[in-house]
């Protein structure tokens, strides 16, 4: 039996363009897919914290270092520049596969840099809007 579980989380990407003319999907980050290990073109659950949109779709990478994370097509209408979001990736486990896993979860500040890596979704408050 295969049970879904979480794989990857990118948590608090700001959105730094929409762009709804465009064929394609979310532009990610080249580096952040890396550090998140998410790979181009794999399906991702999308959730935005500021208006509550859930959506899935794919990622495309974008340029390295440029810390873009751009909607296009459909999914721009999900969402607006400075939106934050979550992105989830998941895989199916075996039950064997289950005990030893650990998912990557990656934090990232105002400006879309990472402040932190973990292999852990331990339930913490981590900010609000009024810190």
């Amino acid at each position: 039996m295969q049970r879904t579980f979480l794989k990857s989380k990118i948590h608090r990407a700001r959105i730094t363009e929409a762009n709804l003319y465009y064929e394609g999907s979310f532009t990610i980050d080249e580096e952040i897919l890396a550090e998140a290990d998410i790979l181009p073109y794999e399906k991702v659950s999308v959730v935005n914290i500021n208006n509550g949109e859930r959506f899935e779709t794919y990622v495309i990478p974008g340029e390295p270092g440029n810390r873009d994370f751009c909607l296009n097509g459909a999914a721009a209408r999900k969402g607006t520049v400075g939106d934050e979001v979550i992105i989830i990736s998941y895989v199916n486990l075996s039950t064997e596969e289950i005990t030893n896993h650990k998912p990557t979860i990656i934090l990232l500040d105002k400006n879309n840099n990472i402040v932190q890596k973990s292999y852990s979704t331990e339930s913490k408050k981590i900010y609000s809007a009024t810190n």
